[in-house]
């Protein structure tokens, strides 16, 4: 048979059969007798990653004289099947392609935005909405995905907050490693699976003034304590790739950072996977002022471990020079390429490089549709409720759907969905008008989009308000007022959305408030207004029949908050697991309480704003249901332990209420003396259960020295002795503290 009969033979059969493991020793065997055999102009077309631009003379040109490495944004089948044969039948080694496309938070049938699916605090959620993106992508060829994004983001500026699991990194890294499970599966060369990527690698979260790209300056034992560990999870979550940041962490660009990315990463946490610079982050390390030009940023990258260049063109102008005047060995050239090869072997690319077209375009399964429901039903979040709902269908018979976010098909996706057919977005105008009957449902934007600031469509939802028996506002800001360099200084509803909100609550009528957004705004005005208040972040594809389900009281509120939500804008940036000042927040008195001609001190000298108090309008962890949880006081199964030792912690979650719903319960501590300060509060674990009415559960946690240590110098990490607090509660400021201490071992002894 010859090779191109057996690549068709293979393309047809591809799905069909079951992929088998190939052993690490059989794929480095292969690696190293394929590197031997490579010229260096060949290597270092390995290390280069651009964009496509469909199957053009000059790109095919490249592809046969193995100049490229991987491609980006290709997602016709066919397209990449014809370059795909170009690089395995046309150049001198065959060596295959991969085809990659940032799929963030689905491909065709989009899920929650990766910070609603934090919102479920469901790893299951995140694992099935991984496996279905990476049905979808791999369906195209497109075999590598550059998420999860496992960024710490403390800052509600920060437009690509959206991507991230939120402020907490016990939270993202296991959100994050069910993402990893969901894109590759069991078998990561299955033709169905996809390479991981986590990103950003590192520290891209704590950008300066929530500004996108800005510096950082993050003092290691916070880097390692906090930034750093969901990439330590996700490295033995076998995540396939990492991918490096833009932003400089302490005046190092992270492009040319060897410390990171070879001493933390390869040298302490034993990573064999492959990292990716950022589009064009080596080329940026010369505005950075860390790189005099491209040749110098190319041997910067080369030396901190960076093994695939993207669209900085850095390596393929620059490489072969820096290896002739011996800047750079060619034995560090082969260690990169090495991790290019691994990870194509990985993926089953040899064996398998094409799509397969009878199964290819698998899109909007049923099943897919329904799971992308019930993420939105469980990332959502009621964070404020007099009664209004669920909709008592005995008491509305119409309903105003008022506001920009109704029936916006594109805005309802998020950010980062390139592939989006928004045709296929169901609104909550579209949901409710299916389950209500459209002549129930008085429909009158009010604002053609949430930046409009035209009041003229104020009277026709006014009017439809005054012919309704309850108002449901719609709200939230536009999919393109978030994500990467989509920063935002002011945290309010944009546009004329809180007067429109104003008006409508003049009416009389109880009033719904629905958000949508791909970040936590400053909604304490308006949330006063309202009788009920919703959050959604950017749910996608199905966000209307979810919503539909929750406000009907067909499904039941379980999403809790996985950021802390600021009262103001200048709060920012604002979590819940800070450290205490020597002065903390007391006795406030805000600015509109103080007397004129107010002495200096007569407020008070404690730790808080003015104008926003202290701490979040809604806390981190939180949430409501159409039912009542009632937690009982912790019970340990010691007091006291040694510093290796382990507790048991338990609490009887009870559903007082009179239907069945789901909570979340969060185990926190706190180490109240230590050698350097520690947080007033840390999750370390928690737990997303369904009881029916009047069910009762006893919690177990166990407690282990992994939840009670901190850094001290460098990767070194201790257990103090001391006085620590632990909870079992509803959220981070709320719950009953039970205490223990950790002792001495000879001091356990005695006692």
């Amino acid at each position: 048979m010859n090779k191109r009969l057996f690549s068709a033979f293979l393309s047809a059969c591809c799905l069909a059969s079951v992929s088998a493991v190939m052993p690490d020793a059989e794929i480095d065997s292969r690696v190293s007798d394929l590197l031997g055999r490579m010229t260096l102009d060949e290597k270092i077309g390995q290390l280069n990653q651009l964009s496509g631009y469909g199957y053009a003379p000059d790109m095919v040109g490249r592809i046969r004289s193995g100049a490229v490495g991987s491609l980006l944004n290709e997602t016709d089948p066919e397209v990449v099947n014809q370059l795909q044969r170009e690089a395995v039948e046309n150049s001198r080694l065959g060596i295959p392609l991969i085809f990659a496309r940032d799929v963030i938070h689905g491909f065709k049938t989009i899920f929650p935005i990766p910070l609603g699916q934090a919102a479920s605090w469901n790893p299951d959620i995140v694992r099935e909405g991984a496996r279905i993106a990476a049905d979808e992508a791999s369906s195209v060829g497109i075999r590598w995905t550059f998420s999860p994004m496992v960024d710490i983001s403390r800052d509600a500026r920060w437009g690509r907050i959206a991507e991230s699991f939120g402020e907490d990194p016990v939270l993202s890294a296991k959100l994050g490693v069910a993402m990893v499970e969901g894109y590759q599966g069991d078998d990561l060369a299955s033709p169905n699976a996809m390479a991981a990527c986590a990103k950003h690698f590192a520290g891209y979260g704590a950008s300066e003034s929530g500004k996108d790209y800005n510096t950082t300056w993050i003092p290691e034992t916070l880097l390692r304590d906090v930034y750093l560990r969901p990439f330590k999870e996700l490295v033995k979550a076998g995540s396939a790739t990492f991918m490096c940041s833009f932003n400089d962490i302490n005046g190092v660009p992270s492009s040319g950072n060897r410390v990171l990315l070879e001493d933390i990463l390869r040298g302490e946490w034993g990573y064999d996977g492959m990292m990716v610079s950022d589009w064009g982050s080596i080329e940026q390390m010369i505005p950075h002022g860390y790189s005099a030009d491209l040749r110098q940023a190319a041997s910067q990258a080369v030396n901190a471990g960076v093994d695939m260049d993207m669209e900085s063109h850095a390596y393929t102008g620059h490489l072969r020079h820096l290896v002739e005047s011996g800047e750079v060995s060619e034995a560090r050239v082969d260690s990169l390429v090495r991790n290019v090869l691994t990870l194509k072997y990985r993926l089953g690319l040899f064996e398998n490089p094409y799509v397969d077209m009878a199964s290819s375009r698998r899109f909007y399964a049923p099943s897919s549709l329904d799971a992308a429901r019930r993420a939105v039903e469980e990332s959502a979040i009621l964070l404020k409720n007099t009664g209004t709902l669920p909709l008592n269908n005995s008491k509305v018979k119409k309903i105003a759907v008022i506001g920009p976010m109704a029936d916006a098909q594109h805005d309802q996706a998020g950010t980062w969905v390139f592939d989006l057919e928004k045709e296929r977005s169901v609104t909550p105008l579209t949901a409710l008008q299916q389950m209500y009957g459209k002549e129930n449902v008085i429909y009158a934007p009010g604002l053609e989009h949430t930046r409009d600031l035209d009041t003229k469509g104020f009277a026709n939802a006014v009017k439809a308000a005054r012919k309704a028996d309850v108002v449901l506002f719609f709200a939230g800001e536009e999919a393109v007022l978030s994500g990467e360099a989509h920063c935002r200084a002011d945290l309010s509803l944009p546009g004329a959305q809180s007067r429109l909100l104003a008006e409508l609550k003049n009416v009389g009528k109880p009033v719904v408030m629905i958000v949508q957004a791909g970040r936590q705004l400053a909604i304490m005005p308006e949330s006063e207004m309202a009788d009920a208040v919703v959050y959604c972040f950017h749910g996608g594809t199905m966000t209307g029949p979810a919503l539909a389900n929750l406000l009907s009281g067909e499904a039941n509120f379980s999403g809790r908050c996985p950021v802390s939500f600021p009262r103001m804008s200048g709060q920012e940036p604002l979590y819940y697991n800070h450290k205490n000042t020597g002065r903390p927040a007391s006795g406030i008195t805000l600015i509109n309480d103080i007397e004129t001609e107010a002495g200096q001190t007569s407020t008070g000298c404690t730790s808080y704003f003015l104008d926003a108090g202290d701490g979040a309008f809604y806390p981190f962890g939180y949430g409501l249901s159409y039912t009542t949880f009632e937690y009982g006081e912790p019970v340990l199964s010691a007091t006291s332990i040694a510093p290796d030792g382990s507790l048991k912690v338990s609490c009887t979650v009870t559903n007082t209420g009179n239907r069945e719903g789901a909570e979340v319960a969060q185990l926190y501590i706190r180490d109240h003396v230590a050698s350097l300060v520690r947080p007033v509060r840390e999750l370390r674990d928690f737990a997303k259960i369904t009881l029916k009415p009047g069910e009762s559960r006893t919690l177990e946690f166990t407690i282990t020295p992994a939840d009670l240590e901190f850094h001290v110098n460098g990767a070194q990490t201790v257990v103090e002795p001391g006085e620590f607090s632990v909870w079992i509660a509803p959220n981070a400021a709320e719950g009953t503290p039970a205490k223990f201490t950790v002792v001495k071992p000879n001091d356990l002894a005695a006692k």
